[in-house]
């Protein structure tokens, strides 16, 4: 048989823009992706409907670094294989080597040893490309935190070995603050595991993972009054409500596991279009909230009804708020305004216009102040009635992902990618009512906590509200968690057990654990008083990314609600693990 006419090797110019357009989503730079899609009209590019892997970007170059390699230690016989120095997509490669050795001839084998060395070099090396190409939390998507706004990475090998667990909590090795998260891990010994908790004593059913998603679920939120019944949604604009049962009234036996399928609430025209980044229910638990990014505003009701409706937005919206008394409902979006909804007459109150760059967080500070933050790295603070802000921080030298009001609802936390997070005191801007008056910078107003070394993209308030100064938690893309003093700004804590980027933080309600999940697939939950690591739970090797938690604790129910990767949900019913029982 003739061998096949020799076909050329052709790449476009659409097919590199489409690529470059997924890896910004894929990295949850949704506003740089918004934007090459408009002036690259990627809407008329034939490649555009084709579905992409995620990562696609990202294997192509590895693989092509790969190719590079070989062609540089093939002398047209054999392959070179001592070579020391890494190799790099930018940087001009030269061999160094511990000392000369001839090539392996044809047919010679290699032995094992070189070959797991060589595993490992490509192994450090792919690490070393994933640490350079950070993806925008809820957060999101971003996170979830949702800076991207969802959680959202590149994609990455699953980790081939982690910390050890069994190692007792009180030795594990107190990090110090300067430490990457990879310098601290390397210090622990290190084994390949299964999915599940990483004590012994954790009755494996004490974890059970809903499937009812056909992709990433990215977002979770157990509603506030109907105990048991938990809100998630995931890649593919699937939104499922689950009915979760609770523990017999008399406290006897186990909590029966969820044996009903969700009710899925199907209104998306095109759901490839509408990864989900926010659901928030209203305080009496009868209406949901669903930001995504195909810019339509939707809201349901218990039994999967659309109640009202919007596409008055002209970007992804982002973050989905109700005011504390229901009344309202606010939405952020990447065409840089904040919506104010009237959830009675379903009419849009107010757009707000403050923003320079996309809007991308806001949160309620009482019913009728609320703040936003954006990528134009300010904060306003907006009241009802009011066209222009009655006040405005700056402060910020990079993009602010997110943002917190505190339980007293007397100040606002905020991270960003400056590598900061802040606290703002809101005495004088709510005592202010000037809307003319210009920016303040951030002097006395402002607390700033220095620490991590990326990102950071979630912060969250204790809830345990005391006579002792509030305290404050933060994550980030350098693998760490922090704890922190809000009044001195002192760093109480940093946890770093995490070797991937830390997406979703929660403290139990109570306030007396917080919880921290990441791309590497942990869960790790935290004694806040001891800031020992007190339980911790895997989810597996296969796309193992934890991308938002929530915790809800009422009366006898105490359980975990959390987004994974693996499109699955998981439900930890916390009074069965031990070592988490209040002493």
């Amino acid at each position: 048989m003739s061998p096949p006419d020799d076909k050329p090797l052709t790449v476009s110019a659409e097919e590199i823009n489409c690529l470059i357009h997924a890896y910004l989503e894929d990295s949850g730079f949704m506003h740089t992706a918004y934007t090459i899609r408009n002036e690259a009209q990627l809407d008329n590019n034939p490649y555009f409907e084709r579905h992409i892997p995620r990562g696609e970007l990202i294997d192509l170059l590895t693989k092509s670094l790969m190719y590079m390699e070989i062609e540089e230690h093939w002398d047209g016989s054999a392959l070179k294989l001592d070579c020391k120095s890494g190799f790099s997509l930018l940087e001009p490669h030269q061999c160094q080597s511990d000392s000369p050795r001839e090539p392996a001839q044809n047919g010679e084998q290699i032995s094992g040893q070189e070959v797991s060395s060589q595993n490992q070099v490509d192994e450090d090396h792919e690490m070393e490309l994933e640490s350079t190409i950070k993806r925008k939390a809820d957060v999101t998507l971003e996170t979830n935190g949702r800076v991207e706004k969802r959680p959202r990475f590149e994609s990455e090998p699953p980790p081939a070995t982690v910390a050890d667990e069994a190692q007792p909590t009180d030795q594990i090795p107190d990090v110090k603050p300067e430490e990457t998260a990879t310098e601290a891990t390397s210090k622990a010994p290190k084994f390949n595991r299964n999915a599940g908790p990483a004590d012994e004593s954790t009755p494996p059913d004490a974890i059970q993972l809903l499937q009812g998603h056909e992709c990433e679920v990215f977002v979770c939120a157990w509603n506030p009054t109907k105990i048991g019944l938990l809100a998630t949604g995931s890649k593919d604009a699937v939104v499922n409500i689950w009915k979760i049962p609770g523990p017999p009234p008399d406290g006897s036996g186990v909590s029966p596991h969820c044996s009903e399928a969700p009710l899925k609430l199907a209104h998306f025209a095109k759901p490839e279009s509408a990864d989900l980044t926010s659901l928030d229910w209203n305080p009496d638990g009868t209406l949901l909230a669903i930001g995504s990014y195909d810019a339509i505003l939707r809201v349901c009701d218990t039994n999967g009804r659309l109640y009202m409706t919007s596409e008055l937005h002209e970007g992804p919206i982002f973050a989905t708020r109700f005011s504390p008394d229901g009344q309202w409902l606010l939405t952020a979006s990447l065409d840089g305004t904040a919506c104010l909804w009237n959830v009675r007459t379903k009419i849009l109150r107010h757009r707000y216009r403050c923003h320079l760059d996309c809007c991308l967080d806001v949160d309620w500070i009482n019913a009728n102040t609320f703040a936003s933050c954006g990528a134009d790295k300010l904060i306003h603070i907006l009241k009802l009635g009011e066209d222009k802000p009655i006040w405005s921080f700056t402060g910020h030298t990079n993009e602010i992902n997110q943002i917190k009001c505190n339980p007293r609802r007397t100040r606002i936390a905020s991270c960003s990618d400056d590598k900061t997070a802040r606290v703002w005191n809101l005495d004088s801007a709510l005592a202010h009512r000037d809307p003319n008056r210009p920016m303040l910078p951030a002097d006395n107003n402002c607390v700033t906590l220095k620490g991590h070394r990326g990102n950071v993209s979630s912060v969250e308030w204790c809830p345990q509200v005391s006579n002792t100064n509030e305290l404050l938690a933060s994550s980030g893309f350098d693998g760490s968690a922090r704890l922190w003093d809000s009044v001195t700004g002192d760093c109480l804590k940093v946890f770093q057990d995490h070797k991937r980027p830390v997406y979703a933080l929660s403290f139990s309600p109570e306030g007396k654990w917080l919880a921290t999940g990441s791309g590497d697939g942990w869960l790790h939950i935290y004694d806040v008083q001891t800031a020992q690591r007190k339980w911790s739970w895997y989810a597996g090797v296969d796309k193992p990314g934890v991308y938002e938690i929530d915790w809800q604790r009422t009366g006898n129910v105490n359980r975990i609600a959390i987004a994974l990767e693996s499109r699955n949900v998981g439900v930890i019913d916390v009074t069965r693990i031990q070592v988490l029982q209040d002493n």
